[in-house]
């Protein structure tokens, strides 16, 4: 039973609400997703992550040896690799050789949305029709991605699978109450200036890879605006770490202060190496939609945060600060700099992505402050916008 509610809060619509004290650090809930997937560059990359939970199959070696192209750099303390007790386990997909990181996670793959969306043989053809839509996809989301078409071609499987076809509707549709008539200026903020010809082409791309009866709900023109829409309002990011989990657990063992200044200067000098060659694409990194998730709102003075701390895709919810009951819960949709940035620069961020204006506490408290950015803050929006806009 959750020690929350879901109830609509005048002027802000659907809430989550505490009904119980949550002190610092208590767990609010853990929640499995509706749907994820790994971001497409980071496959193409070469992230080794399971298909289905995204936990990694690197071990701590062969991770750093590829993020720095060192191949014979070598990780002490492996005896806490986060990784080595999952080696055994590690299995693929008979039919498309896909990855899993377990049998338990390649069969519930298997039973949600895998039967159809096994690509057998033609996994590696470019001709195919799901190899083309995210080739396309590709072109118009160069990293740092916000997001993948993969999602709604694993959607597409999932609804096909689905022995509840009117369930797995209500449960997408749950989604939706913000983008209703508003899908383009997500679709702006996703694929960038040349948004309407690149819609097009993903639309087209879409419909050829989904033929069919079996799909006509979502091959309209506006079916598929929402499905896109969907996904730039509701989809959390998701990132797993070998490293990181690595760097966690030897951090934390107790050693003398010598060994430990050692070991905080290999670290520090394995970062360096990494950052070398990877810059910050470090993580394997995806996005997923979550259906408790999805009903938090937005404050720029958050009181809980969303963890990943098993490496993979089960996301947690932590109180960050004392949630009395009946206190709306809230994470911040934008990251610690964003938050740090003026009034005037939060509420276009989260206009341009997420459709809405904020009128959280530290929000109202600004109201009267001017509506302009520093010049170092239009820096940062020309740059901003710099990732976002993508050629044809």
């Amino acid at each position: 039973m959750y020690s929350f509610d879901i109830k609509d809060l005048p002027g802000k619509g659907r809430a989550m609400v505490a009904t119980k004290l949550f002190n610092v650090g208590d767990t609010i809930f853990e929640e499995e997703p509706f749907v994820s997937s790994q971001f497409s560059w980071n496959a193409a990359y070469g992230y080794a992550c399971c298909d289905h939970c995204m936990r990694p199959l690197e071990t701590v070696t062969e991770n750093v040896r590829r993020l720095a192209s060192k191949p014979a750099l070598v990780v002490p303390l492996t005896e806490h690799d986060p990784t080595k007790q999952w080696l055994e386990q590690f299995t693929v997909c008979p039919n498309c050789k896909i990855r899993y990181c377990s049998e338990d996670c390649r069969i519930e793959a298997l039973k949600k949305y895998h039967k159809v969306s096994c690509m057998g043989n033609y996994r590696q053809d470019d001709t195919h029709p799901i190899n083309r839509l995210n080739e396309i996809w590709k072109k118009m989301h160069y990293p740092p991605e916000t997001g993948t078409i993969m999602l709604l071609v694993r959607l597409m499987a999932m609804y096909q699978q689905s022995t509840n076809k009117t369930e797995f509707m209500e449960s997408l549709q749950s989604f939706q109450s913000l983008i209703v008539n508003k899908e383009q200026q997500i679709h702006h903020k996703m694929l960038g200036e040349n948004f309407e010809q690149q819609m097009e082409q993903l639309y087209a791309a879409f419909c050829e890879a989904f033929q069919g009866e079996d799909y006509q709900l979502f091959t309209t023109p506006e079916a598929f605006k929402s499905l896109m829409g969907l996904v730039g309002t509701n989809s959390q990011g998701i990132a797993t770490s070998v490293l990181a989990e690595w760097v966690k657990k030897v951090s934390d063992l107790p050693m003398p202060e010598a060994d430990k200044c050692k070991l905080d200067e290999y670290i520090d000098d394995l970062y360096e190496k990494v950052g070398e060659f990877a810059g910050e694409f470090l993580n394997n990194e995806g996005s997923g939609l979550y259906l408790l998730q999805s009903k938090i709102n937005h404050s720029c003075v958050p009181n809980a945060q969303s963890t990943f701390p098993y490496s993979n895709d089960i996301v947690v919810l932590k109180a960050t600060k004392i949630i009395q009951p009946g206190e709306e819960i809230c994470i911040s949709y934008l990251d610690e700099c964003q938050l740090e940035r003026s009034r005037h620069s939060r509420q276009k961020i989260l206009k341009e992505n997420y459709i809405f204006l904020c009128y959280c506490p530290k929000c109202q408290e600004q109201i009267g402050d001017p509506d302009e950015t520093s010049e170092d803050e239009d820096d940062m929006d020309m740059e901003d916008d710099d990732d976002d806009v993508m050629d044809d």
